[in-house]
C-alpha cells in the first residue's frame, strides 16, 4: 500500500507569484468558474475525487457514536466528528503548502478507493465521479466492526465577486446501526454541507474560510446547527464556528440547547451542556490530533480508472514545475473524454456509474429528514445530474471484476487518450 502527497511544498512555493498573476487577471470577471479552464501554474496534482477522504481523517471519532446507548449524547458525537472533519477538509492544503490551489476537475467515472485500519478496525472508502455536466462526485464510506456508512454526493457552484465564493450543492447521509438483538435499530443523520469564500487571493496565498450554516438532523429527533464565521475588517477570529445541538422542531426549539460546540476548527473546540458557556465537558485539539494514515494501492495495482494512476503523468508534471507537458497530459484525458461522450450520444448509451445510482422516486431519507435539514425532497438533483445512493450489488460487481492487461490498454486508450 502507498501513501501520497499531493505535491512538493517547493513547487507550490513556486506557483505563488503565478496564482497572484491569475487572480488579477480574473478579477473583472463575474459569473461561474466552471465555465473558465485553469491554467497549468495555479493547479494541484489532487484530484477533487481524492476529497472525499477528509471525512474520515479520525476513524475513531466517525464510529463512536455506535457505543453511545444515549440518543442525545449520540447526536453530540456526530457533531463532534463533523467539526473534526473541517480541518483537513477545508485548510490541511493550506498550512501544508501555504495556499489553496484548484484540484483536478474530475472525469466521468473517476474512481479513487482506499482503506484506514487502526482501533476503529477497518474503515473503507470508494468515491466516484457520477456526473460531469454538472460535476458532482458522490462516496461511501463503511466500517465493517461498527456498520456505521457514510454515503453522499457534492457539487461546487464557483463565482467571483471581489473574491472566490463557493456554493457546495449535496449532502451526507451517516447511518449508525443501535441497540442490538430484537432491539437493534438504524439510526440516520442527514448532514448538510457549509459554503465556503477564498480569502488571501491578492497576497498570493490563498485558503479557505466558512460561512453560512450547516445542519444536521438525526431520525431520533435531534439537531445540530452549525455557524461558521471568520475574520472582519475589525474583529472576528480566523475559522471560527458556533454549534448548538437541541430538540427537533419548531424555531422556538432551538433555544431548548441541550450541547454547545464552539472555538475555532483549525485549533480548539470546547463541548458544553446546555447554552451557557460554563463548565466544559470537553475539549478538541483540532490542531494537534493526527489523522489516521489513508492507505490506497500502489499505483501499478490501481484500476486505470482510479485518480491517481489516471492523473500520474499530469501529476509528476507538475510536481516537477513543466508546465508544457502538464498541459499536454491533461489535454489528452480531456480530449478523449470529449470522445467518448460523442461516442455515446452517436450509440444513444450512457457511462454506466461503477459503484454509485441514481435514486429514482421519493428518497425516504430526504422525505423523512429534508424539512428539518433545508434540503428539498429531491436533492437538487438536477444541479448534481441526479440523487445519488450507494449501490451496494454494483460495489460487489466490482470488486469481482478482473481486468486483463487487454482490458486496461483498452481503458486508457478510450478514456485517458494514451
Amino acid at each position: 500500500m502507498t501513501t501520497h502527497a499531493p505535491e512538493t511544498p517547493a513547487a507550490a512555493q513556486a506557483a505563488n507569484g503565478s496564482w497572484s498573476a491569475f487572480i488579477k487577471s480574473i478579477a473583472s470577471f463575474n459569473g461561474d468558474l466552471s465555465s473558465l479552464t485553469a491554467p497549468p501554474f495555479i493547479l494541484s496534482s489532487q484530484s477533487l475525487t481524492e476529497f472525499s477522504a477528509y471525512w474520515a481523517t479520525h476513524p475513531p471519532l466517525l464510529t463512536a457514536p455506535a457505543a453511545e446507548p444515549d440518543p442525545a449524547k449520540r447526536a453530540a458525537l456526530v457533531l463532534k466528528w463533523f467539526l473534526s472533519t473541517l480541518k483537513h477538509q477545508y485548510a490541511s492544503r493550506s498550512e501544508q503548502y501555504g495556499n489553496e490551489k484548484k484540484p483536478l476537475n474530475p472525469f466521468l467515472g473517476e474512481l479513487f478507493l482506499g482503506k484506514w485500519t487502526d482501533d476503529a478496525g477497518e474503515t473503507t472508502l470508494i468515491s466516484e465521479q457520477v456526473s460531469h455536466h454538472p460535476p458532482a462526485t458522490a462516496y461511501c464510506i463503511r466500517n465493517k466492526q461498527t456498520g456505521i456508512q457514510l454515503e453522499g454526493y457534492n457539487a461546487q457552484k464557483a463565482s467571483f465577486k471581489s473574491t472566490i465564493i463557493v456554493k457546495q450543492i449535496g449532502h451526507a447521509v451517516l447511518t449508525i446501526p443501535v441497540g442490538s438483538g430484537e432491539k437493534k435499530e438504524t439510526e440516520k443523520y442527514l448532514i448538510t454541507l457549509p459554503s465556503l469564500h477564498i480569502e488571501g487571493l491578492l497576497f498570493g496565498a490563498p485558503f479557505v474560510e466558512l460561512d453560512g450554516c450547516t445542519y444536521i438532523t438525526s431520525s431520533t429527533g435531534y439537531t445540530s446547527k452549525v455557524k461558521f464565521s471568520g475574520k472582519g475588517w475589525v474583529s472576528g477570529e480566523k475559522n471560527s464556528v458556533s454549534a448548538t445541538l437541541y430538540p427537533t422542531g419548531k424555531e422556538d426549539r432551538e433555544k431548548e440547547v441541550l450541547y454547545t460546540i464552539s472555538g475555532q476548527w483549525t485549533k480548539e473546540l470546547t463541548l458544553y451542556e446546555g447554552a451557557k458557556k460554563k463548565n466544559p465537558l470537553e475539549v478538541y485539539d483540532a490542531a494537534n490530533t493526527p489523522q489516521a494514515e489513508l492507505q490506497v494501492a500502489p499505483i501499478e495495482e490501481q484500476h486505470p480508472l482510479e485518480s491517481r494512476r489516471a492523473w500520474s503523468r499530469v501529476a509528476d508534471a507538475i510536481s516537477k514545475g513543466d508546465m508544457d507537458t502538464t498541459s499536454v497530459e491533461k489535454s489528452k484525458i480531456e480530449q478523449a473524454q470529449r470522445d467518448m461522450r460523442a461516442k455515446e450520444r452517436a450509440e444513444g448509451t450512457v457511462w454506466e456509474r461503477r459503484y454509485f445510482t441514481a435514486a429514482q422516486g421519493v428518497d425516504e431519507t430526504l422525505k423523512w429528514l429534508g424539512d428539518s435539514a433545508g434540503v428539498p425532497v429531491d436533492g437538487e438533483a438536477d444541479k448534481t445530474g441526479g440523487l445519488w445512493r450507494f449501490d451496494a450489488a454494483k460495489a460487489e460487481k466490482a470488486e469481482a471484476e478482473k481486468l486483463s492487461s487487454e482490458d486496461v490498454e483498452k481503458i486508457e486508450r478510450e478514456l485517458l487518450g494514451r
